[in-house]
């Protein structure tokens, strides 16, 4: 599933071919993917100005604005989803269920899997912290704060284990499975180690290392696993450098350990039991 680093690097490769374009109309082939495609898109779009592209956790906001009509088109990209520009005239591929026609070309939603969110907020771009599906995010971890105090204190009554503490969306938007564990593994913590037997030094150093794994995962362009894909269709190469993730049975990259995987709420987690503790 793209996490905060691979919508982010989508945010990033959309923003300077969309912002401040004018949508010509719109396609829908799909009345439906995690939740109905709002209906009334296709005339609310159609003369609005792209006027910004924003992110909330794994969540795209496309703010768009003409005469009567203001309101944010929220994207998520589900499991397996990309956006991507193509030029008029290309024929659409089995799983594009959504385009938006600009001035110069399209810009496609696939969603093999379905698991994705078309959707719209009307007001103001403030109105969109309001929908149901982003009013329950936490805090974004790449803002000024998120720290090594805050994250000690909204850990302290926790008491399961930290790496699916760290990826529980209500706390922290956006530290998926692969950024959890490499992070877990810079701050030198293990992810059996309950939330709330972590000192507050030690949550400083969480902190930091969540921040540099997810910038450094940003200028990586992301993490191509399985189907992520940038808007240009290129791959991010993050997963490259990866300390941990995925080597189980790998010599440690810091120590002479060896790299296990372990499971934690259905989800596979590697660490170095010598180096993290």
């Amino acid at each position: 599933m793209p996490e905060l680093p691979e919508v982010e690097v989508c945010r990033l490769g959309l923003r300077p071919e969309l912002e401040g374009q004018r949508i010509e109309g719109v396609t829908v082939r799909a009345a439906k993917l995690r939740y109905d495609i709002p209906p009334e898109l296709t005339a609310l779009l159609p003369g609005c100005v792209v006027h910004a592209i924003r992110r909330r956790g794994k969540y795209l906001l496309f703010d768009c604005r003409r005469d009567g009509v203001e309101g944010s088109l929220i994207v998520h990209l589900g499991m397996s989803g990309n956006l991507r520009f193509v030029p008029f005239g290309q024929p659409p591929e089995k799983h594009d269920h959504f385009e938006l026609v600009l001035g110069k070309q399209l810009l496609r939603l696939a969603d093999p899997r379905r698991f994705g969110v078309v959707l719209w907020q009307a007001g103001p771009p403030a109105a969109v912290e309001r929908h149901p599906l982003l009013a329950v995010l936490g805090i974004e971890p790449l803002t000024g704060t998120f720290d090594g105090d805050w994250l000690h204190a909204a850990c302290s009554r926790r008491a399961g284990p930290i790496k699916p503490v760290l990826m529980d969306s209500h706390l922290v938007v956006g530290i998926g499975n692969i950024y959890a564990s490499e992070s877990l593994f810079r701050a030198g913590i293990s992810p059996l180690r309950a939330a709330n037997r972590i000192g507050l030094a030690r949550y400083r150093l969480l902190a930091a290392a969540v921040r540099e794994t997810l910038s450094d995962a940003i200028a990586a362009g992301g993490s191509s696993i399985r189907d992520y894909v940038h808007s240009d269709g290129g791959a991010g190469c993050f997963q490259i450098q990866a300390a941990v993730y995925e080597r189980d049975g790998e010599p440690c990259r810091r120590c002479s350990g060896v790299v296990r995987q372990i499971r934690q709420s259905g989800r596979s987690s590697y660490y170095c039991p010598q180096c993290q503790h």
